[in-house]
Order: C-alpha cells, then sequence, then structure tokens
C-alpha cells in the first residue's frame, strides 16, 4: 500500500503513526492483524515497481518469485536497490477521521537499507509516475472531406 503519511512521533519507544485509506484493502488487513508493514522506496525504483508495492501484501504474496528476495525478520519482503528503508509496527490505537484511520504503533522491526534518497509524493508525480499524453491542439476551419 502506498502511504502519504509515515510520522515518527517518539524515540522511547519507537513509535510511528500512518494514515491508510478505508477504501484499500490493506486497511482491513491492518485492523484484522494489527500489524502492517511499510516499505519506504528509492528515486531509483520504477513505476512498475511502485505498481507492485501498491497492489500486493508482501506478507501474503510472492510479489517477486523466483527473484531470490530476501525477507525481514517479520516476513516483509523487500527489493533490493528499489528500497530504501522497512518499518514493521503494532498497532496500539487507532483513530477513525472519516475516510481514513490513524494508526499508531510500536515500532517492531526497522531497518535502513541503502543511502539513496527515499521516494517523496512530489518526487514520484514529478519524475516516476507516467504522463498523461498531450492532446493534440484543435485545428480552427474547414477541413475538406472530398480530397
Amino acid at each position: 500500500c502506498i502511504i502519504n503519511t509515515v510520522t515518527q512521533i517518539t524515540n522511547t519507544p519507537n513509535r510511528i503513526s500512518i494514515a491508510v485509506n478505508k477504501q484499500n484493502l490493506t486497511h482491513d488487513m491492518i485492523l484484522k492483524t494489527g500489524m502492517f508493514n511499510v516499505s519506504v522506496l528509492t528515486t531509483e525504483a520504477s513505476f512498475d515497481i511502485f505498481k507492485y508495492y501498491g497492489f500486493q501484501s508482501g506478507r501474503d504474496v510472492d510479489k517477486f518469485a523466483g527473484e531470490g528476495i530476501p525477507r525481514s525478520q517479520n516476513g516483509l519482503t523487500y527489493l533490493m536497490g528499489c528500497t530504501n528503508a522497512y518499518i514493521s509496527g503494532k498497532v496500539i490505537e487507532t483513530y477513525d477521521y472519516g475516510t481514513h484511520t490513524l494508526f499508531v504503533a510500536d515500532v517492531t522491526e526497522a531497518k535502513v537499507l541503502s543511502n539513496v534518497p527515499s521516494v517523496t509524493y512530489a518526487f514520484y508525480f514529478d519524475h516516476i509516475k507516467p504522463k498523461p499524453p498531450v492532446a493534440a491542439a484543435k485545428q480552427k476551419g474547414w477541413i475538406c472531406k472530398i480530397c
């Protein structure tokens, strides 16, 4: 699930919060299990990688079967070279905000894998996500149907 807010709340204990859209399947999974994993992708990740991370859970599906992908202690798969860091958390509180739920969690595992800059939403939209094709300019005047 591509989550737009992951915020560190405290250092001791290590505690974070994430906001998840209620229409996302990940939302129901977090409510059911009380656990979640977040992969922080690098600026070198391609759009295809974002599609995989956005639509499949690394705990339940071998996203990259046959690729020899490593797993964290909590079972999170991550793609070397495209993942900056990963964080696993155990939910301790939830807050309902209409279309989203804010999950507050204790960090159960976290590891930095790379010094390559992390992707922000601004970078994602400016450099990674494919741009829609530019519409052809409309021409004024008559068009000859005979020739």
